[in-house]
């Protein structure tokens, strides 16, 4: 499922969201531009659970192998498609959760959900000697904040299943729980067949939606308005 706009317009322009955007994008190009030299940077700036958990271990500490990579690996990512994704997936729930939360908290909450989703990883694999990376795991959180918000909203959204192609509209909440049941669903499927190998950080997806829900239910917010159902929009319900 490719969500391609939610029928809740904006309040005002998503400054924080876009601001996050750019950053991400321009650490992304940063990376691309170290040609071989990026698998280094991705070793000494992602976060790998081994080191965190045994920081005492290796050289630099707390700081080099815990408290920076936490903080740096919610910026970086593995792959074009990785990127885009993650700052596609943002830009259509972002900016509303931007909106109830407000600007400089909205960033505090996009990192915190960030942090949470690694410690969730971390928890799930101790012993792991793969770096990850992405963004993933603090949007996880917006769409936890986001299912929590606008429940009913109306998500357009690319279906895709083998050949069979079509446009429909998803409500919120459904869109939500189907994408959270999926990655709980592989998380648990990958750590039943493989150990410590690369591949999709399920369980930092999970836990960055429940910490979103947790976090949102407890940050200071604006009301919810009441969602739009999307009836400006014109139908995409056609099958390709």
């Amino acid at each position: 499922m490719i969500p391609l706009r939610d029928s809740v317009p904006s309040e005002k322009y998503p400054v924080m969201t876009l601001a996050i955007i750019v950053v991400n994008s321009l650490v992304w190009f940063y990376e691309v531009s170290l040609g071989a030299r990026a698998d280094r940077f991705i070793f000494e700036y992602g976060l790998i659970p081994l080191r965190f958990v045994a920081f005492n271990r290796f050289e630099g500490g707390f700081l080099d192998n815990a408290l920076i990579p936490v903080f740096s690996s919610i910026f970086m990512h593995g792959g074009w498609l990785h990127v885009i994704g993650n700052m596609w997936f943002l830009w259509i729930f972002g900016d509303n959760v931007e909106d109830r939360l407000g600007h400089f908290k909205y960033l505090i909450f996009y990192i915190l959900c960030g942090i949470g989703a690694s410690l969730l990883h971390i928890i799930a694999e101790p012993a792991s000697k793969v770096p990850m990376v992405g963004a993933s795991g603090a949007i996880s959180g917006i769409l936890g904040a986001y299912l929590v918000s606008y429940p009913h909203a109306r998500v357009h959204t690319l279906l895709i299943l083998f050949v069979f192609i079509q446009f429909v509209e998803i409500p919120a909440f459904l869109f939500l729980i189907l994408w959270f049941v999926f990655q709980f669903m592989s998380g648990a499927t990958q750590a039943a067949v493989q150990h410590d190998a690369g591949g999709v950080a399920y369980w930092a997806h999970v836990g960055g939606f429940v910490v979103g829900i947790v976090l949102f239910m407890i940050f200071p917010k604006k009301p919810a308005r009441q969602s739009f159902l999307g009836a400006d929009y014109p139908s995409y319900r056609r099958r390709w």
